[in-house]
């Protein structure tokens, strides 16, 4: 293995880092969920993005679907959420992890009586923030304009029947 070709190509170093203090309220609030854009691809210049969300009781997730240009990686902060592996929907807390590669079946909720929080990371980098803000809209548009919608920003959704039928 070796490292990528170098990206910064100073003698010394720069100062350059990003702070996000804890109290930094959500960026988005859609009912009982906050998301938190803790780095969006804007800032890593398209290396990655990485996003909390705080999940209330009984909050519903994305149903199955899949990315063809990015990977998605999940990591369980409190609380129990449902994640869907693209074979079986497992209860995860605190700690674990799930990595999807782009084109792998995925989904998650809270089916819990108490709230929930994890990581989402998205790379390479992707403006995800448009489609958090604006899917709950476009999903009551509907048609034409909801797939292109989908479409522009990598989501493939299928129903679980299909997704069983991947399996088989």
């Amino acid at each position: 293995m070796s490292y990528p070709e170098p990206r910064y190509l100073g003698e010394n170093g720069e100062i350059s880092a990003v702070h996000r203090p804890a109290e930094t309220p959500p960026d988005l609030v859609r009912g009982a969920n906050h998301t938190h854009y803790l780095a969006t691809h804007a800032g890593t210049g398209g290396e990655f993005g990485l996003y909390r969300l705080d999940m209330g009781p009984r909050a519903p997730g994305p149903s199955t679907h899949f990315h063809r240009t990015i990977s998605e990686s999940f990591f369980v902060l409190s609380g129990s959420v449902r994640l869907y592996d693209g074979e079986r929907w497992a209860t995860r807390g605190a700690g674990d992890f799930l990595y999807v590669p782009a084109g792998g079946l995925h989904a998650f909720k809270n089916d819990s009586d108490e709230p929930a929080s994890m990581l989402m990371l998205f790379s390479p980098g992707a403006p995800r923030e448009e489609y958090f803000e604006r899917v709950a809209e476009m999903a009551q548009r509907g048609g034409q304009e909801f797939a292109d919608f989908l479409v522009r920003h990598d989501s493939y959704f299928v129903a679980e029947e299909e997704a069983g039928a991947v399996r088989k």
